[in-house]
């Protein structure tokens, strides 16, 4: 059974950065490692996702912004989120799914979830 703990989330400056962490525990490396995140009153969005092959791929709203890598031996994931603004003010979420899927968009395809970091931008 896979545990995901996050962390390095904060109170951050419009325009500033925050590194996201993931840590997983319990299994190898999985297949695929999300970040996901949630406003108040909205749905769970994608934001990110690295395969265990290295492909990242990224939503729209954050490409050129933030960056998803991993360290393998360490079996963890990070999100580095710069030029932030009051919009991306949310709860961040990690997740693993176990096997393979290029579904990697949605929500429902991950097994996993970390309790959430929490992102307040605002000055």
């Amino acid at each position: 059974q896979v545990q995901l703990v996050e962390s390095g989330g904060g109170l951050v400056q419009p325009g500033g950065s925050l590194r996201l962490s993931c840590a997983a525990s319990g299994r190898a490396f999985s297949n695929i490692m999300g970040w996901f995140r949630q406003a108040p009153g909205k749905e769970r969005d994608f934001l990110a996702a690295v395969y265990r092959t290295g492909n990242t791929y990224y939503a729209d709203s954050v490409r050129g912004r933030f960056t998803i890598s991993r360290d393998v031996g360490l079996n963890t994931v990070y999100l580095q989120m710069n030029s932030l603004s009051p919009e991306d003010t949310a709860v961040y979420y990690c997740a693993v799914r176990e096997s393979y899927s290029n579904n990697y968009r949605s929500a429902a395809a991950y097994d996993t979830w970390g309790q959430g970091t929490r992102v307040i931008v605002s000055s």
